[in-house]
């Protein structure tokens, strides 16, 4: 990007593309859940880890979720963050993801691990896409030598006020 020295992705857009990844993870993760029926899961885990692999190995800019989600949030101002913060989050999502699949084919556990092991997953896309927070990210914050800068949010350079005190209440006259 123009004026920016470092690599950069579009929040707007990686926050879309995670609410619609936690959109089909949610619909197969309760189908499997409700039903037994776990081929929803498996092909929403197979879609998941294809996703973070082209983010990760080939480009962001070629993955089915961020291209619709980047259609999707055309007309907002695009709040350009830093990537290798959002590299790391991907890089965990692949993990879980691999782990998963794993887990409901070559290794055939329990199906309750496996929802356990998706239930994490969806939980991390939930926060990611409802309240801005990057497990990931937060990570990279704490284990990275250098400080992190254009962090979603601001949080990087962002203190928030200290919590007031309870106030008096005052009887009404």
């Amino acid at each position: 990007m123009d004026g920016i020295d470092i690599p950069v992705f579009n929040e707007r857009a990686i926050r879309a593309a995670a609410g619609l990844l936690f959109l089909l993870g949610i619909i197969a993760f309760m189908t499997a859940a409700l039903t037994g029926y776990f081929q929803p899961l498996r092909a929403f885990g197979l879609l998941f880890m294809v996703d973070m692999m082209l983010r990760l190995f080939v480009s962001a800019r070629y993955t089915p979720s961020l291209m619709l989600a980047s259609l999707l949030v055309r007309r907002q101002r695009p709040e350009w963050v830093s990537a290798e913060p959002k590299k790391l989050a991907w890089g965990l999502g692949l993990g879980m993801a691999f782990v998963s699949c794993l887990a409901m084919g070559l290794l055939g556990l329990d199906p309750l691990v496996t929802l356990a092991l998706c239930s994490v997953c969806l939980t991390l896309l939930f926060l990611e896409t409802a309240f801005g927070i990057c497990v990931g990210c937060e990570l990279s914050r704490v284990f990275s030598r250098t400080k992190p800068t254009l962090c979603p949010g601001d949080t990087c350079n962002y203190t928030p006020p200290p919590r007031a005190r309870k106030a008096a209440v005052v009887p009404r006259p």
